[in-house]
């Protein structure tokens, strides 16, 4: 889901583009975890439930993806 700022997320800087030009910032609400380009904050995020999100990550981690 695409969304413009919501001030309920405080992102932080993801520990993969601490020190690259990709720069993806995280952040997590309730039941919900949201990604954006920290180059263009006000562009939007994108949202998922955490449980999806956590699912994705770990399909990275272990090469599903």
């Amino acid at each position: 889901m695409y969304q413009n700022q919501n001030p309920q997320f405080i992102f932080r800087k993801s520990s993969y583009s601490a020190t690259r030009n990709e720069c993806v910032e995280v952040a997590d609400a309730t039941g919900l975890s949201a990604v954006r380009d920290s180059t263009r904050p006000g562009a939007g995020h994108l949202t998922a439930p955490s449980s999806e999100w956590a699912a994705f990550i770990k399909a990275v981690k272990t090469g599903d993806l």
